[in-house]
């Protein structure tokens, strides 16, 4: 595929998630594996795998990933379109919803929004954290991390850090005595 096309083929394919990437990036990030991975053949499992994992780790939004997917696909400028596709559409529905927002205050279609936009979003992050869990090479270990961790994360509110910290441990004590 010459650059030109490989360019065109990813603002096509992040556009419209960008419009499905209701709370956050993480929200996509199933959607995304199966087209970068298993439709266009972009990335394997593994290679989505580590670049997940360096978006995770660096400063910035969840879509974040979509700027290293392009980058790894055609370079500076695939990491450019990656980026602009991944945010322009949303952002502009952004702008429009806003404006119609504050010009209608309390009108009954905002409660609606909010109320039935959380149980979406909520679903979507999972379904994502189920596409990652099941591709992780950390098989029955990670699910376990990743089930303490996010019971932690909620029971005893500790920050990021510390969270990973200690997942990280964990991850290691068990691999270890499973051996």
């Amino acid at each position: 595929m010459k650059d030109d096309n490989l360019l065109v083929a990813l603002c096509l394919t992040f556009a419209p998630l960008s419009l499905l990437a209701i709370g956050g990036g993480a929200s996509i990030l199933g959607e995304l594996q199966a087209v970068v991975v298993d439709q266009s053949h972009w990335l394997t499992k593994q290679g989505f795998l580590d670049i997940f994992a360096i978006s995770r780790v660096a400063p910035g939004p969840g879509t974040l990933i979509v700027t290293l997917i392009g980058w790894k696909i055609d370079g500076l400028a695939g990491a450019i379109v990656a980026t602009i596709a991944i945010f322009a559409p949303s952002s502009l529905l952004i702008l429009i919803v806003a404006h119609f927002w504050h010009s209608r205050p309390n009108a009954i279609w905002q409660r609606a929004l909010i109320y039935g936009l959380s149980p979406l979003a909520a679903a979507l992050v999972l379904s994502s954290a189920y596409f990652l869990l099941s591709n992780a090479r950390g098989g029955w270990i990670a699910w376990i991390v990743a089930l303490a961790i996010a019971v932690a994360a909620q029971r005893l509110r500790l920050g990021a850090l510390a969270l990973m910290g200690a997942g990280s441990l964990l991850f290691c004590g068990l691999a270890l005595v499973a051996g």
